[in-house]
């Protein structure tokens, strides 16, 4: 349950979206309070992400907060939105609200905090050491994960870029790209340990660079 005002944009990770938006908006004043999610799925489609960027630039002498609310995202409504969550209006504050990090893109949620608020447990970091990574560590950590699922491949990207996170490393753009494409990559049904493969030898590439 949400017990504090959300001040700043903020991706929230939930059991619930539904009771989670219940419990937020009581405390903002209403007439400060958009609301947008896909009424008849519960995904969140560019339809959203249009109406969502038209609402940031209607001008706001007060601050204003703008729910948006989807079990998963499409991607290109996540890249439409990129550019105003990373510079937003004045005045105006994201909060997005989701089942899963994993429908969020990387190149979203490496830039917006985030909580993760369901009750299950949240997933550890990469064991992996990605300032040291060598091609050593790659064969031994992929040959432990050659028959991972697809979800759990996502997992994986998920707990390397918390890793990079703890490590103070800073992601080149074409990095960042990297992740997203790993995520689109599995969504299309390649193969998880091929994906893995190519992104952790991206970042064994590149590691100077961090």
């Amino acid at each position: 349950m949400i017990t504090n005002k959300i001040d700043s944009s903020t991706i929230l990770v939930v059991d619930n979206i539904d009771s989670t938006l219940n419990d937020l908006v009581s405390f903002y004043p209403k007439h400060l309070v958009r609301i947008i999610k896909n009424e008849e799925k519960e995904e969140f489609l560019i339809t959203q992400a249009t109406l969502a960027i038209k609402e940031a630039y209607i001008a706001s002498n007060e601050k204003k907060y703008i729910f948006l609310c989807g079990t998963t995202f499409r991607n290109e409504a996540q890249n439409s939105l990129l550019k105003v969550l990373e510079e937003p209006p004045m005045n105006v504050v994201f909060i997005i609200l989701t089942t899963s990090k994993s429908s969020i893109l990387p190149t979203i949620y490496s830039r917006i905090p985030y909580l993760y608020l369901k009750k299950s447990h949240l997933k550890d970091e990469s064991p992996l050491d990605i300032k040291k990574l060598d091609l050593k560590d790659i064969y031994n950590f992929l040959k432990e994960n050659q028959k991972v699922s697809k979800s759990e491949a996502k997992e994986i990207i998920e707990s390397i870029l918390l890793k990079v996170k703890i490590q103070d490393l800073t992601l080149t753009q074409s990095q960042l790209e990297f992740f997203s494409k790993s995520i689109k990559l599995l969504e299309l049904n390649s193969r998880p340990v091929n994906v893995l493969t190519t992104l952790l030898l991206s970042l064994s590439n590149q590691k100077t660079k961090f």
